[in-house]
């Protein structure tokens, strides 16, 4: 599967699982949402109406669901719903707010297919536990997810960094590589075509982040080769 198939597939699942949730939608309420045209859109409704979805149209409001039709929920056994509440209380400390954000929304969805005993007990869990560091719940970033994003689609993406070392903010455009987690912020570890090196980045002092379009070519070493030798 290529990467379009791979952001088709996700967008039709997010188009089926709105169309759940939401009384009626409209065909460029959809291509906003997903930055895509309306006929892009006419194509996903086509493809998901072949495959079996009742999709009703209101002329003039938009598209609705069948009334009764539901996606099958996943069921999760009360263990696996308390390490999704215990991993949920780690995140909220985190220092990225998008991670946080991300996540409350992810742990939302499925807490809402949750039995009612079952969501009684996650709910009475997230209440008795805590975690000591960052008390004060700080963010010091908020790139975590563009950057995953980056990441994971080899996006050069420049960055306005600024090194306390040498009181120095310089422009870089950067290859992401990976992202590592310390008890207080996090790590971009990207080649920078400026230093001609990898170099590891904190997000609390990326003043400002861009994506770019362009690709580049995906690094052949892997994260446990950099961490030999670097």
């Amino acid at each position: 599967m290529n990467d379009n198939d791979t952001k088709r597939l996700s967008r039709l699942t997010a188009i089926l699982l709105q169309l759940q949730t939401k009384r009626l939608s409209t065909a460029s309420e959809f291509a906003k949402k997903f930055s895509v045209s309306a006929r892009t859109i006419y194509r996903d409704i086509k493809a998901l109406e072949q495959a079996g979805v009742p999709i009703l149209t209101e002329d003039g409001k938009g598209y609705t669901l069948m009334e009764g039709y539901k996606i099958p929920p996943v069921m999760f056994t009360e263990n696996e719903a308390n390490a999704l509440i215990t991993a949920e209380q780690l995140v909220l400390k985190n220092k990225d707010a998008s991670f946080v954000k991300d996540y409350s929304e992810a742990i939302n969805k499925v807490k809402s297919v949750l039995r009612q005993t079952t969501k009684d007990k996650a709910n009475l869990l997230s209440n008795r536990i805590a975690f000591a560091h960052n008390a004060t719940n700080d963010k010091t970033s908020n790139y975590l997810s563009i950057l995953q994003l980056a990441l994971t689609n080899y996006n050069l993406t420049k960055i306005k960094y600024h090194s306390p070392d040498d009181n120095e903010t310089t422009t870089r455009v950067v290859e992401p590589f990976a992202l590592l987690s310390t008890q207080e912020n996090w790590l971009l570890v990207a080649w920078c075509r400026l230093r001609k090196c990898f170099r590891a980045f904190r997000l609390d002092r990326i003043a400002e982040l861009n994506v770019l379009s362009e690709n580049f070519e995906p690094h052949k070493l892997t994260l446990q080769e950099y961490f030999s030798k670097f």
